[in-house]
């Protein structure tokens, strides 16, 4: 296990290992769902560049992060992940998901526009090399922000931190 990585109780130990890239949004997703419900993990690092045989043999379809190994069965796909995770760890750390069907309907619907929308309009902010590039993917960026910004306020019903 890496230095400070997954430090709750409730897994474990060895029971749980996260394959994923520092660099990977998908995999600080699925981080952030172990790590609100508590759980240890073990974390290997993979390089995306040589893909290791673990990893491979673990997500043979799309040979990507994140993957979580249960007791040696892989788990793949970031979303998948964090619903798994609430499932399989239902009484450990706070819910993952609103309880009420509609509400988490929404959240998986939002989820998916980040998926889907968001982070390949940042991606194309985060590479731009030019600044033309930068100037158009920037334009770009700003109202799929301003959508979550709006959908943030309404799906947390005037909640602040």
């Amino acid at each position: 296990m890496a230095a400070g990585e997954g430090g709750g109780e409730t897994a474990g130990r060895g029971e749980l290992q996260l394959l994923g890239a520092w660099s990977s949004p998908w995999v600080t997703r699925v981080r952030v769902a172990l790590g609100m419900k508590g759980l240890a993990y073990d974390y290997v690092e993979q390089d995306l560049a040589s893909k290791s045989d673990l990893l491979l043999s673990s997500n043979p379809v799309h040979k990507k992060v994140p993957v979580l190994l249960h007791g040696g069965r892989p788990v793949c796909e970031s979303l998948v992940l964090v619903q798994y995770v609430d499932e399989a760890w239902a009484g450990a750390g706070p819910p993952l998901l609103p309880g009420d069907p509609y509400d988490r309907a929404a959240a998986r619907f939002w989820a998916a526009y980040a998926n889907d929308t968001f982070f390949p309009s940042w991606r194309a902010l985060f590479r731009s090399t030019t600044d033309e590039q930068r100037a158009e993917a920037f334009k770009n960026l700003v109202p799929v922000v301003e959508t979550l910004e709006r959908a943030f306020g309404e799906c947390s019903k005037g909640k602040t931190c």
